[in-house]
Order: C-alpha cells, then sequence, then structure tokens
C-alpha cells in the first residue's frame, strides 16, 4: 500500500500539466483513436493547461504589489491562511490515499455503464477535493473506514452534480462535450451563488442591473474590448493602492494581458479534447447504447476564459482584502484564499449569467462567509496538517477545508461528539 501511494504521489508531483497529456492520450486509445491523434490531443490538452497555469501565475504576480500594499494595513490575526496546495498535498498522507484514485475511477466507470451517470471524471490531479473531507473524517473520528467512505461519496456527488451542470455550463462557456467536476465549486459554491442571485432578485434596482462584458463591448466599441476593461481595471487598481507611473502601468499590462491570453489557452485546451469527446461518444453508441453520450469532466480552470470572469475576479480580490481589514471577527489575513478568487468567480459569474455585477457580489460574498467558517473549522484544519506532518505554528485554515458545507459539518459534527 505504502509503495503504491508513493506511486502515486510521485505522479500526482508531476502537476496537472503532465498527468493530463497522460490521461487524455489513455482515454483517445481506449476510445479507438489513432495512437497519433491521441498523443497530439493529450499533447494539446496538457500544453493549454500548462499555458493556463502561466497566466493565472501572471494575474497573481501582477496582483501582488495591491495584495501587499492592504497586507500592510492589517495587523492582529491569529490564523494562518495555509494555501490549497499544502493542504491538497497533505490530503495525501491519508492511510486509504492510494485506494482512492482505482475506487473511484472504477465506480464512476459502473455507473456510466448502468446508466446512472454520463459524466467522466478524467480530473485526476483534484481528487485532493474529495480526499480533503475524508481525511478530515479520519483525523477528527480516528476512523480511516469512515475517511474512505467520505471520500468515495465526495467523488459519486462530483459525478451527479457534474451531470446536472453540463447543459449550463456548456452552453454559457460554450465548452461543448464537457462539465466541471471541482466538487467544491460545483456542489457548493455554486448553489450559494445561486441563492445570492436568487436574493438580489428580491432588492428593488439592483435587480434590474444587467451589465455584462458582452453589454458593455457592444455599446462602448473599442472601449468596451475586454483587452481595453482590463487594462483600465489593472491601472486603476495600481492608483487605488498608491503605486508609482510604472506599477500603475505594469498593472494595468498585465491584467490586459490576461483577459487576451486567458480564453485562447482555453481553446487550446478544447482543440486537444473535442476529439476525444467525439471518440467517446462514437464508442459509446457502437458499445453500450446508441442513446448514450459521455460528458467529460474537468477542472473548473476550464472556465477561466470567460473575459467576465477575470474582470469579476480582478475587482473582487481588492473587495476581499479590504473586508478582511474591517469586518469584525475575521481571524486571519487572506492571502491563501486570494489565489482561489479566480475559481470562485468562475461558477459565480456561471450562476450570475454573466452579469457582472452580480458576478462580483456573489463572488464577494461567498468569500466573506468562507473567511469565518474556515476560522471554525481551523482547529480541525490543523490536528488535519500535523496528522498530515506538516509542522504548524498555531493555527492553519484554508478555503478547500472550511468553505465547503461539508467540512464545517464534519468538524461541527466531531466538537459535538468529543
Amino acid at each position: 500500500m505504502e509503495t503504491l501511494l508513493a506511486g502515486i504521489q510521485q505522479i500526482l508531483g508531476l502537476g496537472a500539466k503532465a498527468i493530463l497529456p497522460i490521461i487524455i492520450c489513455g482515454l483517445g486509445l481506449f476510445f479507438r483513436m489513432k495512437l497519433s491523434d491521441a498523443v497530439k490531443s493529450g499533447l494539446t490538452v496538457g500544453l493549454g493547461f500548462l499555458g493556463l497555469g502561466l497566466i493565472v501565475t501572471l494575474l497573481t504576480t501582477t496582483l501582488e504589489p495591491a495584495v501587499a500594499y492592504y497586507q500592510k494595513l492589517g495587523s492582529g490575526y491569529t490564523i494562518v491562511d495555509i494555501g490549497w496546495a499544502a493542504v491538497g498535498a497533505a490530503s495525501w498522507m491519508a492511510p486509504f490515499a492510494a485506494l482512492a484514485i482505482p475506487v473511484g475511477l472504477f465506480i464512476n466507470l459502473a455507473l456510466i455503464k448502468f446508466g446512472a451517470v454520463k459524466t467522466m471524471n478524467i480530473d485526476i490531479w483534484n481528487y485532493m477535493h474529495f480526499l480533503i473531507p475524508g481525511f478530515l473524517t479520519y483525523v477528527l473520528f480516528n476512523s480511516a473506514i469512515a475517511g474512505f467512505l467520505v471520500t468515495i461519496l465526495m467523488s459519486v456527488i462530483a459525478l451527479f452534480v457534474g451531470d446536472k451542470l453540463a447543459p449550463v455550463w456548456q452552453r454559457y462557456f460554450g465548452l461543448e462535450g464537457t462539465t466541471c467536476t471541482t466538487v467544491n465549486l460545483i456542489a457548493w459554491t455554486f448553489p450559494v451563488a445561486l441563492l445570492i442571485n436568487k436574493i438580489i432578485d428580491l432588492i428593488p434596482g439592483l435587480n434590474k442591473v444587467d451589465l455584462s462584458i458582452e453589454n458593455v463591448n457592444k455599446r462602448l466599441g473599442i472601449i468596451g474590448d475586454p483587452i481595453i476593461i482590463g487594462l483600465f481595471v489593472g491601472g486603476l487598481l495600481g492608483v487605488l493602492t498608491k503605486q508609482g507611473f510604472s506599477g500603475v502601468v505594469t498593472m494595468g499590462i498585465g491584467v490586459a494581458g490576461v483577459m487576451l491570453l486567458m480564453p485562447k489557452m482555453v481553446s487550446i485546451m478544447m482543440e486537444g479534447l473535442s476529439p476525444v469527446g467525439k471518440a467517446a461518444n462514437s464508442f459509446m453508441k457502437k458499445k453500450l447504447d446508441k442513446e448514450k453520450e459521455l460528458t467529460i469532466g474537468m477542472d473548473v480552470a476550464l472556465g477561466l476564459g470567460d473575459p467576465t470572469t477575470i474582470t469579476t475576479t480582478v475587482i473582487t480580490i481588492p473587495f476581499v482584502i479590504l473586508f478582511a481589514l474591517i469586518l469584525p471577527g475575521v481571524q486571519f489575513f487572506p492571502v491563501g484564499m486570494l489565489t482561489s478568487v479566480c475559481y470562485f468567480a468562475v461558477v459565480c459569474t456561471l450562476a450570475s449569467n454573466g452579469n457582472l455585477v452580480r458576478s462580483v457580489i456573489s463572488t464577494l460574498t461567498y468569500c466573506v462567509i468562507s473567511m469565518y467558517t474556515c476560522a471554525y473549522v481551523a482547529p480541525g484544519a490543523t490536528a488535519m496538517l500535523k496528522a498530515a506532518g506538516l509542522s504548524i505554528t498555531g493555527l492553519g485554515t484554508d478555503v478547500s477545508v472550511g468553505s465547503p458545507i461539508w467540512g464545517v459539518i464534519i468538524y461541527w459534527f466531531s466538537s459535538v461528539l468529543h
């Protein structure tokens, strides 16, 4: 078991950019694609994801001076925001981690075979989102069986929710044949964003505001172009955070670059995914049922090419920092959370159907809620991190543990019992 876990960790350590080509190529061959076509699809998806990661890094690097400016204004925090990368790595220290992927894939294939779901989840990288609540359960209840069952349950939930989300996901983002299986975001962030939109519907005046990047582009012409909007929003953020002239220009150009390049990287990924999707559906109709179709479950990052999502991210981040500074009872500076805002924005924009005002409100509201839930779960998150062998002083937390409702419930239930 330890050897298997070590092997899995070594493969996952390569990152999604290395794992995706292998998975996509393997799927292509399984669905009877030519070797050359399968290899090309795998490499195309992997390189597209590599580009996507580089652009996300560009965005975070561009906004670093603004984050640093606001961070200097705050003090007195008692919890450290660890960040999803450390927590995700820690989750693979669960004693049942080595079984999670093979069992999850077997159940996925069985559910497809019997027609229960259409989603084939190839997002192996994000199995950590299944493992995190499972590992938390194991640590708090000292039960490997309970932890494993929670992990598998989360993987199954991702499939059913992915099925439900697929039509909306494909219609809004134009990503034919795909859906999202990042369970934290589709099974919790998205429903919360839908609820926030329902509340906005009840607010006179605000419920009439319909601002989208597409509408702005139509009305303002070149001024409404996503690149120009990125230049303006980035530059304005630089001015508000008292950057020098070069800093303002750098932030403006950086955000404009993200607005231009992000959709292109998503297009490259889809260029590789589309042939595999077509081959999968053709295979299903020949081998199983003429009515069956497969939907490929992917990382939420596939939705980052939407201009409204990017604009929402850039607008929301300074407000998240501001609220962390002024709201009572906030116990940590959201450094780790800020790296997740772009992913929250994907599903919040989807729930808001591209309405920029609603997207910003729902993303910001979700982040504020998460500040309190993450602080509540911090003792449990810290115990989990220590069980994984991480050295941590004081309390630590992260949105991947404390933001979804199931993390809160698991910790609350353990508190009641103990």
